[in-house]
């Protein structure tokens, strides 16, 4: 009986810690996942260069941090400021031209595949391809709790700046005047321009603001798990819990992510850490077949 106790203990703590992993590691892909469904909500297509904003974010942190000396307020602020101006950059120079002479969104998205080679080569070619490691910025010292589990204060950290920042982003969408653009535009974008919007400035203002939330993701994971080029290479998760939560809906983008996260690090936990990639891509599979449109997305005759 006592060996029975200690067990079933040992296996709650476990489950205690895989869930605040689970949500910590959900937390980060809401981050990217949200942009990957604002942008879509807009414009109706998926840009794939969103992991190179990622990309851009932690290279900005890491080398305000190393070789200016600066702390961590002021790298992260950078970081989301040159993420931010780098996605409209994209935008401006990449997708504008294609969307000012067609309605056609597959040429955007294949647009944005070339884009992400790009972003991705040119830190190849200019700083090399070597893991870089972040200094010691976040803390990650053991929290024991109570005896039965112990987590990391990175992933306390984590999830609550991920909580942060998307209730900033919440405020502005429901609070402010270009929120309130934002949301009409993901109705209807050409109601929304003959209604008086500036639809070119909201398109820029929505992929800063999908910048930004990358470039935030972007510092965490590169915590988590280094800085490379490759590194953007890891929002296809982030993708697919947008595609699970439903393209085009926030709230799904932030569902679907905890929904990945918990999956993840529950396998990772109880099965097999070889698994977790697995489980990803079994619940895309499931959703596209049971679901295509995603648990609070709507079809597409929904919005004409």
């Amino acid at each position: 009986m006592p060996v029975f106790n200690i067990e079933r203990g040992e296996s709650l703590g476990i489950l205690i810690q895989q869930i605040i992993n689970g949500l910590s590691l959900g937390s980060v892909y809401a981050l990217i996942a949200v942009g990957y469904s604002l942008v879509y909500s807009i414009l109706m297509f998926s840009n794939f260069a969103h992991g190179g904003f990622l990309v851009i974010g932690g290279y900005i942190c890491y080398f305000v941090l190393k070789d200016m000396g600066a702390g961590i307020l002021i790298a992260g602020f950078l970081s989301l400021l040159g993420a931010g101006a780098a996605a409209i950059l994209t935008e401006r120079l990449a997708y504008k031209p294609i969307r000012e002479k067609t309605n056609n969104t597959l040429y955007l998205l294949i647009a944005s595949m070339g884009m992400s080679i790009v972003i991705e080569n040119i830190f190849v070619v200019t700083i090399g391809g070597r893991f870089r490691a972040l200094p010691d910025i976040i803390p990650t010292t053991p929290i024991h709790l109570s005896g039965m589990a112990t987590i990391s204060a990175f992933d306390l950290i984590s999830l609550l700046a991920a909580v942060v920042f998307l209730s900033i982003l919440q405020l502005i969408l429901v609070k402010t005047k270009w929120g309130l653009a934002i949301r009409a535009a993901a109705y209807n974008l050409r109601i929304a321009s003959l209604m008086g919007v500036n639809v070119n400035l909201l398109i820029s203002l929505t992929f800063f603001i999908a910048g930004t939330l990358a470039s935030v993701g972007g510092i965490f994971l590169a915590v988590r798990y280094t800085l490379y080029p490759q590194l953007g290479g890891i929002t296809i998760k982030a993708f697919v819990a947008a595609v699970i939560g439903g393209l085009g809906s926030l709230p799904g983008a932030v569902v679907g992510s905890i929904i990945l996260g918990l999956a993840e690090m529950l396998t990772a936990g109880f099965i097999s850490s070889q698994l977790r990639d697995l489980v990803v891509f079994f619940f895309l599979v499931i959703t596209l077949l049971v679901r295509p449109q995603g648990l609070f997305g709507k079809d597409v005759g929904e919005k004409v």
